[in-house]
């Protein structure tokens, strides 16, 4: 077996379910979740409709670049959404299974393992980005978010020498676990650093239709390139994807778009890898592309649920004021982020993630040992993880239910104090 595999760290999930074994939790208390994003909304019901209506292109072999309605339907709203100058839908747009198997595939694909193979990324983060470098053979950069800086990567930070050996940069915006929001004028610091330094931009946006003020959406890496007057994206892809936006988290339905020079051998990679979209979830896709409506009315959904829980746990938890996403990211009184969740768990039948399962010490190499020196560069050299101390709430469930679990939450609190 590939050893790489060894370098794999246990996923978040995996690490919560030892920390709850044993623990029996109150019988009179029903289990509520707030650990995995999986949207528990209604999925898009025209979607679903058009997806049974498409049923028996099943049973013909897609094509890996998708249907060029797809691929269209995509670009045009990938325009609007971000006003750019225009989205080639053949050379620019590649449906994907999601962002998850995209993002994966796409280091797999992009790291030249002959020379410094480094990949940057938030730290915490989401584990594809670490587990798709390692598996590629490189070498993860963990750029720590802390409040200190607003919970996004600090670029500056970074020393030239450690660029030089950077070939992509991940960034999550809005952040996953924390909701920071990336602003347009520090996406475009990142462009000129990728060309002093001639690394990717790879920049996870699947959360960027839940936001919490409907007047300022986030804005987007393409958007910044368009600002700039780059508008062959050079050097850039975005990923994005119907399972937040819609609540399609199945369908396994979003795209990456950008550079036309990585679009294609990417598209190639792909031909072998067997990972098209299947004709009926394309066709599914088309529909969800075209509609605005229902993700307004999901927004409106999420907004609710936010204002209810931040009123609810506000007097007992500090927390960055939620941006966008479906998560809040909250410290725990006392620090200990994995005795809160065990003690949240037994007492009042909740589950949250503790924040330092999602993060790693920064000065950590590739195989978890802790490093001598500053191999690593300048953020986090102390080796801190900055996830310790938070836990994770994903604010997934309907509203009642989300409710009900900030008030367990106080009321384990205020009971612990």
């Amino acid at each position: 077996m590939n050893p790489d595999l060894d370098a794999l760290k246990p996923y978040p999930f995996e690490k919560l379910a030892d920390l709850k074994a044993g623990v029996t939790p109150p019988e009179g208390l029903s289990h509520i979740p707030l650990t995995i994003g999986e949207p528990q909304h209604a999925p898009y019901p025209a979607a679903l409709a058009t997806l049974v209506e498409h049923q028996t292109e099943f049973a013909r072999y897609p094509a890996t670049a998708g249907l060029p309605a797809l691929r269209a339907a995509i670009a045009g709203w990938a325009t609007r959404r971000f006003g750019l100058a225009g989205l080639d839908p053949e050379a620019q747009v590649l449906p994907v299974n999601g962002t998850r198997e995209a993002i994966f595939s796409f280091v797999q694909a992009a790291l030249d393992r002959t020379r410094p193979a480094r990949v940057a990324m938030p730290n915490p983060f989401y584990q594809i980005y670490e587990g798709a470098t390692l598996l590629a053979g490189g070498e993860p950069l963990y750029l720590n978010c802390s409040a200190e800086n607003g919970f996004r990567p600090d670029f500056d930070a970074v020393a030239a020498d450690t660029w030089r050996q950077v070939q992509i940069v991940f960034i999550c915006s809005p952040g996953n676990p924390t909701g920071a929001v990336t602003p347009l004028a520090e996406f475009q610091k990142l462009i000129a650093l990728a060309d002093e330094h001639d690394f990717l931009i790879a920049s996870d946006e699947c959360y960027s239709e839940l936001y919490l003020d409907e007047a300022t959406p986030p804005p987007g890496l393409l958007e910044a390139c368009a600002s700039l007057g780059r508008h062959d994206y050079r050097r850039c892809l975005v990923f994005h994807s119907l399972s937040k936006r819609s609540n399609l988290p199945g369908l396994r339905s979003g795209f990456v778009a950008g550079d036309a020079a990585l679009i294609a051998p990417f598209k190639r990679y792909r031909t072998y890898h067997g990972c098209a979209m299947a004709l009926p979830v394309q066709q599914a896709s088309i529909t969800a592309w075209h509609d605005e409506a229902h993700v307004r009315a999901n927004r409106d959904a999420y907004r609710e649920k936010f204002a209810a829980v931040t009123e609810i746990l506000a007097p007992v938890m500090t927390f960055p004021t939620p941006e966008a996403s479906f998560y809040l990211w909250p410290a725990v009184p006392g620090g200990a982020d994995e005795a809160f969740t065990r003690g949240l768990f037994a007492e009042e039948h909740v589950s949250v993630l503790p924040g330092s399962y999602m993060g790693r010490p920064a000065a950590d190499d590739r195989m978890g040992r802790p490093a001598a020196d500053d191999r690593m560069g300048r953020p986090g050299a102390e080796g801190t993880n900055p996830g310790s101390g938070r836990v994770r709430l994903a604010l997934v469930a309907e509203v009642d239910a989300t409710v009900e679990a900030a008030r367990r939450i106080r009321r384990f609190i205020e009971r612990s104090l």
